[in-house]
């Protein structure tokens, strides 16, 4: 299994850009009246459009329109008023009319940029090179007949936005928090659900290598359909590798379209680049061009959501939270409703914070969920953190052990479980006492030490004496006991 690592780009400079195709969840789609929602059985969202029967004319669906230009102001794209589709011509089982409608000279947004903040707390501006709107494909299924494939075409015409960056990505790292951002931020203006294991958001990555200082691009191979933030890091760092290995070995990397093993954590060829010229585009003759007036979009501009930076403003005035835990919280819409319900039930809403940005966020990773989906509302969580702040549970079994334990029987009470699992403080002032005197008498030398002044062995005695207490005491009462026994 292949393992992630940051790249050593020592003696070779990255040089990536991604492809990221959003699926807009609008109720139909983008030239049909054919639902678009996702999970139906095998062609029931179809039409004559769908199938491309002869005669069928496609129509524009205006609310696909609205959605990418939401986008393209969030990410500072200039937007075209004046746009229009063309046809991309190829030959595919799943594409029923030979061609994909799409938009090429064009497209509905211009350059825009994003910055992406990296866990060093430095920030990087990668630049948007376009955003287009056009029709997703049918699926092939090969797996259910040995002889033959079958077709389902109710992903066939469902609108999609491709943003297309620069290729401004410089690191694995950066290219996960562009995607990461992304998905972010198409959930926040409702323009998709990003749900990656649907397909709502998948994205290909260009790569290529140059020696550091080289101003010319090397030659970029392009890793199609990653489908997770993970992947895009693993894909990234193992072509960069394979890359410099064949340059080194006196090689050169050939233009090619790549397929990514997750499994195996490597890349194959799927087949050589086709020239853009292969596509014959031209102007799509049965639609007609989109001209989007000042007045509508001024009207969508009025009508987008307070961007993450001000909700942040917002819940650092309101709460007095860090200006970078507010930022973190504002960006993820989930993580921000939940704050909010949250905040209200627990005396200091900075604790809240801390709890969701460490424990809680540590659970959710190993368990690849989010706020959205994750078992411990914000209700049970605030009786959590009371029952540690009012010194009933320490923190360090709350976080152990108490929040995994609500995590799986979430209707729990907190206080009844944690009197269950035997976790709450100890209160019994003997008990502490005969602890505290075991611990003197198994490091008689260090007793002497700390009354000669050495205070460094202070936390010595109060790890072992929480250890006799199996976690369950307040490591503040049983330091100021020890200082009082000694003195």
């Amino acid at each position: 299994m292949h393992t992630d690592h940051e790249i050593d780009t020592t003696e070779f400079e990255l040089v990536s850009g991604l492809e990221i195709h959003v699926q807009l969840n609008t109720k139909s789609k983008i030239f049909c009246s054919d639902s678009a929602a996702y999970g139906a059985g095998p062609n029931e969202h179809i039409s004559p459009v769908s199938l491309a029967l002869p005669g069928a004319l496609p129509k524009l669906n205006r609310e696909v329109v609205a959605k990418a230009i939401r986008m393209g102001l969030a990410l500072n794209c200039q937007v075209n008023q004046h746009n229009f589709f063309d046809r991309k011509n190829y030959f595919y089982a799943d594409l029923p009319k030979g061609y994909q409608i799409t938009q090429d000279r064009m497209p509905i947004c211009g350059k825009g940029y994003l910055d992406v903040t990296l866990k060093d707390g430095s920030t990087s501006r990668i630049g948007i090179n376009r955003i287009h709107l056009e029709e997703d494909a049918g699926k092939s299924i090969h797996d259910q007949d040995d002889k033959f494939s079958y077709i389902d075409l109710n992903r066939a015409g469902v609108p999609l936005i491709e943003i297309v960056t620069e290729p401004d990505i410089r690191s694995a790292e950066e290219a996960a928090a562009l995607f990461s951002e992304i998905r972010k931020l198409v959930r926040h203006l409702d323009v998709s659900d990003g749900n990656m294991e649907e397909g709502s958001l998948r994205c290909d990555a260009n790569i290529s290598i140059r020696p550091q200082g080289e101003k010319t691009f090397g030659t970029r191979c392009e890793v199609k359909n990653l489908n997770s933030i993970r992947n895009v890091r693993r894909a990234i760092q193992h072509e960069f590798s394979r890359q410099e290995r064949l340059i080194r070995s006196g090689g050169s990397v050939i233009q090619s379209t790549l397929n990514f093993d997750a499994e195996a954590g490597t890349t194959s060829p799927m087949r050589e680049k086709e020239e853009a010229n292969d596509y014959r585009y031209f102007a799509d003759p049965d639609l007609q061009p989109v001209y989007i007036s000042d007045a509508w979009l001024a009207e969508i501009r009025a009508a987008m959501p307070a961007m993450p930076e001000e909700l942040a403003a917002g819940l650092q005035q309101k709460y007095g939270l860090a200006a970078a835990d507010a930022l973190i919280i504002a960006r993820d819409a989930d993580q921000y409703g939940y704050f909010l319900e949250g905040a209200d039930l627990v005396q200091q809403p900075k604790i809240l914070a801390n709890w969701m940005l460490g424990p809680v966020k540590s659970i959710l990773n190993d368990r690849e969920a989010d706020f959205n989906t994750f078992a411990v509302r914000p209700a049970r969580l605030a009786a959590v953190i009371s029952l540690v702040e009012s010194k009933k549970v320490t923190q360090n079994l709350a976080v152990q052990k108490l929040l995994p334990a609500m995590a799986e029987a979430p209707d729990h009470d907190p206080a009844m479980l944690a009197e269950q699992m035997n976790l709450l403080i100890v209160e019994d002032s003997d008990e502490l006492e005969s602890f505290i005197a075991a611990v003197f008498e198994k490091f008689p030398a260090q007793v002497e030490s700390f009354k000669k002044g050495k205070k460094g062995v202070l936390g010595l005695f109060v790890g072992e004496v929480m250890k006799l207490a199996k976690g369950k005491a307040d490591p503040k009462t049983v330091n100021e006991k020890i200082i009082s026994k000694l003195k």
